[in-house]
């Protein structure tokens, strides 16, 4: 292993916390500094973190910074991506990769121009549920793959979010908040998209904060807040995926593949290491089955590793910018689906990203 990358992160919101509890388990990256709008904010995670707390402008021009790990809200992805680009750093972002392809061709066109790599969220599907899922695809487990069926739902994240604003914004939604975890996890499976359908609507339901300073107040709601999408895979495969904030309470399954010879029982790919399960046309009975693949105990921040550790091998990484432009295509395509009640057929395609073996360390694979 070479040197660690040194880390600077931008922006220290709730998903930050994730971020900061795994990058001390991961030797191929070091924390450097933080940074937020809130001056003060930062200044407290700094002090919480043991590094310096800067401006957003000092910490992307800092010399120390290799890589700047964006945690912006969506609308600022894209630009604090090409600035950090523009200053010579690497960048690994939270999802989406921007707010639209149009934002996000120029990142990935910087990037090549300048000689440095993009990463995105989410790497959850660098764990181990997702990964033995896969692992048990391409052994044929469930014989040829022949569909796939996607149904998140929840009330609404101004439930539990203290500042949920964002959520019902453009980049957010159910479509652009958990639709990557699911997204990325299909190209994973079964390869590239070339074609969607869908339809998308929103309720007409006042959506009111639950908790923290900002409780009672109400939040505009300028995104649909229902998708369901049929997406055609270059592979043959079809995928329903359905993703709401007008479920109070469902028995659908969460994530499930239909093959020849079977049916695998996908666990939440918002999660790195649930448990996977399948059943067979011999065995019909759901049965656990244990980890035959991914990074153990991962946590967020093991795409920014696998990253630094594509950087020093010069291979491709797991979760990178071409695979999440793919994602961020395929969203946008099913939101124009649902607006004009065509079928879109997508431009972009991405290869595969290479399964992670059982046991391995993102700092040597």
């Amino acid at each position: 292993m070479g040197r660690p990358l040194n880390v600077g992160v931008v922006g220290v919101g709730v998903i930050s916390k994730q971020y900061f509890e795994d990058l001390p388990q991961l030797p191929n990256l070091t924390l450097t500094a933080v940074a937020d709008l809130d001056l003060d904010r930062a200044s407290v995670v700094a002090a919480e973190q043991g590094v310096e707390a800067l401006s957003v402008d000092a910490l992307l021009a800092d010399p120390r910074v290799d890589v700047v790990l964006n945690l912006t809200i969506p609308a600022a992805h894209a630009e604090v991506a090409l600035r950090a680009l523009d200053a010579g750093k690497h960048v690994y972002g939270e999802k989406p990769l921007a707010l639209s392809t149009a934002e996000a061709a120029p990142i990935l066109e910087r990037a090549a121009a300048r000689g440095l790599r993009v990463g995105s969220a989410p790497d959850t599907v660098l764990g181990t549920g997702i990964q033995t899922s896969r692992a048990l695809l391409d052994e044929g487990a469930i014989g040829d793959p022949v569909a796939a069926a996607v149904h998140w739902s929840a009330p609404g994240h101004e439930l539990w979010h203290p500042a949920p604003a964002f959520y019902y914004q453009p980049g957010g939604g159910p479509l652009f908040d958990m639709g990557p975890y699911y997204l990325t996890s299909l190209v994973t499976f079964f390869g590239p998209v070339v074609r969607v359908s869908g339809a998308t609507g929103r309720s007409t339901r006042e959506r009111r904060i639950a908790t923290g300073p900002l409780a009672g107040s109400v939040v505009p709601v300028d995104v649909d807040t229902h998708v369901t999408a049929i997406l055609e895979h270059a592979s043959g495969v079809i995928s329903t995926v359905t993703v709401s904030f007008e479920v109070w309470a469902s028995r659908s399954p969460k994530f499930e593949v239909y093959g020849t010879a079977g049916t695998l029982a996908v666990p939440d790919p918002n999660m790195f290491s649930d448990t996977v399960q399948l059943a067979t046309a011999d065995e019909r009975d759901f049965r656990d089955v244990e980890p035959v693949a991914g990074y153990a105990d991962a946590g967020r921040g093991y795409g920014l590793a696998d990253l630094a550790r594509a950087i020093e091998t010069d291979r491709p990484a797991r979760a990178s910018g071409e695979l999440a432009f793919h994602v961020l295509e395929i969203m946008e395509s099913v939101l124009r689906a649902g607006a004009t009640h065509e079928v879109v057929e997508l431009s972009s395609t991405v290869e595969r990203p290479a399964p992670v073996p059982h046991g391995a360390r993102p700092e040597t694979w």
